[in-house]
């Protein structure tokens, strides 16, 4: 005669070898929390060596170009509206209003400029690409530069920024980057000098 009473369900994790951890059953091949995929390329902190990514320039250039805009465009429009207004009465200070829209227009198409600037390292060259009515991307091959110029002018420093120069075999070919921090463009540049190196001695 046997015992009518259930036996209690065995708790979790007290199953056989091979069984799944809630002890439902058999375990799946290669189940686990230690079982982990390969991370997709540039995911993670770390940049790799060519990193695929478009990278933008520094926001502080856009304020900095847009301080040149009005050193030259507000002077005119100040003497184009006093002088006139002075000598001939009130209504020729209207003489200042094509410095002024020139200003206005400059203003928001100096910030899509500034969106458009982007470089990409590649494996073998350097992408720069910028314009915003005419879109123009530059290919700059590692092996065919002969010189990285790193430059910060006395505005550019105020801004704490800095300009990259890329000179290559074909004036094609050359290209610049503005508005990077001064630890990116060296970083740059030594990357890109390095690179320019291994490349020309495998030529």
């Amino acid at each position: 005669m046997t015992d009518p009473t259930p036996a209690p369900p065995a708790p979790p994790g007290s199953g056989q070898p091979g069984d799944s951890p809630d002890g439902t059953g058999p375990a799946e091949p290669g189940a686990g929390p230690e079982r982990t995929g390969p991370q997709e390329p540039g995911a993670g902190p770390e940049r790799t060596e060519a990193d695929p990514a478009w990278r933008g320039v520094e926001r502080g250039l856009l304020p900095l170009r847009r301080c040149v805009l009005l050193g030259w465009l507000l002077p005119p429009a100040a003497a184009a509206g006093v002088v006139p207004a002075l000598a001939a009465g009130p209504v020729w200070a209207l003489c200042a209003l094509p410095p002024l829209a020139a200003a206005g227009w400059g203003w928001g198409a100096l910030a899509r400029n500034w969106r458009s600037w982007r470089y990409r390292e590649r494996a073998d060259d350097l992408l720069v690409s910028r314009g915003v009515l005419w879109r123009e991307t530059t290919v700059v091959p590692y092996g065919r530069m002969q010189l990285v110029e790193v430059t910060s002018g006395p505005l550019e420093r105020r801004f704490g920024l800095a300009s990259l120069q890329l000179h290559t075999a074909a004036a094609t070919t050359d290209a610049s980057i503005p508005g990077l921090t001064p630890a990116e463009a060296e970083r740059l540049r030594d990357r890109l000098t390095e690179l320019g190196e291994a490349r020309s001695a495998g030529l």
